[in-house]
């Protein structure tokens, strides 16, 4: 068979099920071609090797809990309970396919690189910087990629202060407007605020997730994403256009009630098709991404001009994901994007200088 990869999901960020989909797809699709050790993270930060994502789903769980799987305790008693030794003797590679907080943000992958371990996807610095949309925004903004109008707060200034940031706010940006935790995915704690009172829940609900929120001004224009694969050369598929079910693309037409469309290619001119897909591989540059990437835009209604939204540095990989469904358009089929995934991480490691290799 080849390679034989750990694949870790779950996690103990507010995209915990997310992640145990997209692992299920994963090991099904690569069944046969690439060997699997599933290792599940609790909510609660516990890793459990052995734990199969597809057999959760079918049983209709999407959470990593309860005892450890079967194979557990010989893992752990046979290595002394230090399971990363035991993956860098036992695997080639390993995907964080982690969504959200303690997973995408860098967390692992600087683990894994402390273990000599090669991953699949977005070194630390890369990953935390995908991670936190301020930090994301400011580099953008930095390398000359088009943003929309934000605003950052913190915790301490909401509560020492919120009549001032709601006129603030209220000021530059005015309503509707989108109010997101910093640090965080697929649509979790983000609200569409259409006045006050709505702003002051949505900065409620958002610092339930992170101590740092973003309001971003509302753009009138159509969602359209396209997906990055590679390293030092990388490449943009064709764009997707999504069309909500909902006011916003909300993690509940993403992951449940799956009535949102998705029209593959986006509805663009060829000239603003190629737009879309150089500055996904500008923002995939940006910050020094590998591996994959999803970048994601706004195209303006009024006149045209494409803004860039944010890059997913681990985007969702379930069967109704974006990103394999846009490589799949573009010629890549799911089991062999995951197979290219792999080959760019074990890539990726040994090019490393040798001084930084474990």
């Amino acid at each position: 068979m080849g390679l034989k990869m750990a694949l870790l999901f779950g996690g103990q960020s507010g995209e915990h099920e997310v992640s145990v989909m997209s692992a299920a797809s994963v090991a099904q699709a690569i069944r046969g071609k690439i060997e699997v050790l599933p290792i599940g993270i609790s909510k609660d930060g516990r890793w459990i090797p052995g734990l199969s994502p597809e057999a959760l789903v079918e049983r209709g769980c999407f959470e990593v809990s309860g005892g450890q799987s079967p194979d557990a305790d010989r893992i752990v008693q046979n290595h002394n309970g230090f399971l990363l030794g035991y993956l860098r003797e036992q695997v080639d590679l390993a995907f964080p396919l982690l969504h959200g907080p303690m997973g995408e943000d860098g967390t692992v992958q600087g683990l894994l690189e402390l273990a000599g371990i090669p991953y699949i996807g977005g070194g630390v610095m890369a990953s935390a910087v995908g991670m936190d949309k301020e930090i994301m925004k400011a580099l953008f903004k930095y390398h000359g990629l088009p943003v929309g109008d934000y605003l950052v707060y913190r915790r301490h200034e909401w509560a020492n202060d919120q009549e001032l940031i709601c006129t603030a706010i209220e000021g530059r940006l005015g309503y509707p407007c989108f109010v997101k935790p910093a640090n965080m995915g697929s649509s979790v704690g983000i609200s569409k605020a259409h006045n006050r009172a709505e702003l002051e829940q949505a900065f409620l609900l958002a610092l339930t997730y992170d101590h740092k929120v973003v309001v971003e001004a509302f753009l009138d224009g159509y969602e359209v994403e396209c997906a990055v694969l590679g390293n030092e050369e990388p490449r943009a598929s064709v764009p997707g256009e999504i069309v909500p079910g909902a006011e916003f693309y909300s993690y509940e037409d993403k992951y449940v009630k799956n009535d949102s469309e998705l029209i593959i290619p986006a509805r663009l001119t060829p000239e603003q098709t190629a737009q879309v897909q150089d500055l996904a591989v500008r923002a995939f540059k940006a910050i020094d991404c590998a591996g994959m990437g999803r970048v994601d835009f706004f195209v303006l209604k009024r006149d045209g001009r494409i803004l860039v939204n944010e890059i997913n540095t681990i985007p969702g990989f379930t069967k109704i994901s974006m990103y394999p469904k846009l490589w799949a358009a573009s010629g890549v089929s799911y089991p062999e994007l995951i197979e290219r995934l792999a080959q760019l991480a074990l890539e990726r490691f040994r090019d490393r200088p040798q001084g930084s290799k474990a």
